[in-house]
Parts: C-alpha cells; structure tokens; sequence
C-alpha cells in the first residue's frame, strides 16, 4: 500500500483528530453532500466512459441500456401501486410515463442502428426478351 493510503486508514490521522460534522460545517448535511458528491462523480465517470466507446460497440450497448431502463420502468410502476395521495399518484404517473418514454424510445433508437447494418436487398436485373 501507498503511504497515503496507510496514513488515511491509520486511527490516529489527521482525518480521525477533526472536530464533529456540525463544528466543522454548519448547516450542511452530510448525506446530502455524500449524495451529491457520488452523483458527479459518477456524472463525470460516464461521460469518460462514454465518450470513449466505438461507434460499433453503441448499439449492443444501447440494448443493454434498454434493459436496465425497463427495470427503472419496473420501480416506476411499484413506486405508483404503493401512492397515498393526490401528489405521490400524480409523481408517480410521470415517473412511470416518462420511464416508458425512455424505453421506447430507446428501442426504436436501436432498431434504427440496427437497420444501418442490414444489407439492402437487390433488385433483380430485368431480363431481355428474347426474340426468336
């Protein structure tokens, strides 16, 4: 291991001596910074992962994706059974509209690639009359 790396895990660091949360940032919420914190990471992971993909890897990846959104569709749908009220039914009718957008949407996108692909059947070459 790094020296770093042997240094943050030690008890005794200089990350262990600081004072508690609400001292040191008042008003902040610690889950929520975690939270955010995560979520532009993982913005900025993506964007490097993706930017770096083939274009003939993009559509068996899309397919992929596909799936993963009909699994969001999935959650959209428990989510909408288990709404009490006025605003959780109609937040959950959205949720569940635009999870289906985006599953459609991205089959047809797909679809669309994959017709890129194909071979363009050929006409036949018109016979001559013979004249005999």
């Amino acid at each position: 291991m790094s020296e770093a790396v042997k240094k943050l895990l030690e008890p005794t660091s200089t990350l262990a001596a600081q004072p508690p949360t609400a001292a040191r940032r008042p008003g902040v919420n610690d889950p929520l910074l975690a939270a955010l914190t995560v979520f532009v990471l993982a913005i900025l992971v993506g964007f490097a992962v993706i930017s770096k993909v083939p274009a003939t890897l993009h559509t068996p990846l899309m397919s992929g994706a596909n799936s993963i959104h009909g699994i969001v569709l999935v959650g959209a749908m428990i989510i909408a059974v288990e709404a009490d009220d006025l605003l959780s039914q109609l937040l959950s009718l959205v949720a569940v509209a635009f999870a289906t957008m985006n599953v459609v949407g991205g089959y047809v996108v797909t679809d669309r690639m994959l017709q890129m692909f194909r071979k363009k059947p050929v006409a036949p070459k018109p016979t001559e009359a013979v004249e005999g």
